[in-house]
């Protein structure tokens, strides 16, 4: 009697797994400045809402966290092509380290939910905003400011550009999904 042992990581999921998160690392450097802030509005999130559309809580998780230590050892993967330690403990790097919060929020909804739109939005705005709450108490600390008035310049302005990578991680992320999964 021999029985197949399953592999908890077999080379079809750690290949996947580590494309998204070469998606990611090209994604999150990107950055463009807008008229309202000096802080320019980064692809980064984007990233990381493809990698849980298209792998899941999981595996979008580990995905998440290897870009973030790709960016911790010095790869310049970070918003404006920065890394290191002094960008995860300055004032901005609580809204990478609350990338972890947001791929486990959104990936639960997105598995539990098998990708219905309206719980993959939810699961995301959850995610997002636990994110944006880790991220702005955190640069609230750095800057010795209100809780408040770090929310006006670390995310108010960021909301509507955040809605609209949403939905085109959306548009973009289910097709791969299911394309993914025929491959799995």
């Amino acid at each position: 009697m021999s029985e197949k042992k399953e592999k908890k990581f077999p080379v079809k999921r750690i290949t996947q797994i580590a494309l998204v998160t070469a998606v990611v690392c090209i994604l999150g450097p990107l950055a463009f400045p807008i008229a309202i802030s000096d802080v320019p509005v980064s692809l980064g999130i984007l990233g990381i809402f493809l990698a849980v559309i298209v792998l899941g809580m999981k595996d979008g998780t580990i995905s998440v966290a290897l870009y973030i230590l790709i960016g911790f050892i010095g790869i310049p993967v970070f918003a404006g092509f920065t890394s290191g330690i002094g960008k995860l403990a300055g004032p901005t790097g609580g809204y990478i380290v609350g990338y972890i919060f947001l791929a486990l929020i959104a990936g639960f909804f997105l598995d539990h939910f098998k990708r219905k739109i309206p719980f993959a939005v939810l699961g995301m705005v959850l995610g997002t905003a636990v994110c944006y709450a880790f991220g702005t108490a955190w640069l609230a600390h750095g800057l010795n400011m209100t809780f408040f008035a770090a929310l006006g310049i670390g995310v108010l302005p960021y909301i509507p550009f955040d809605l609209a990578k949403m939905i085109i991680a959306l548009l973009v992320g289910i097709p791969v999904y299911k394309a993914v999964q025929k491959i799995r």
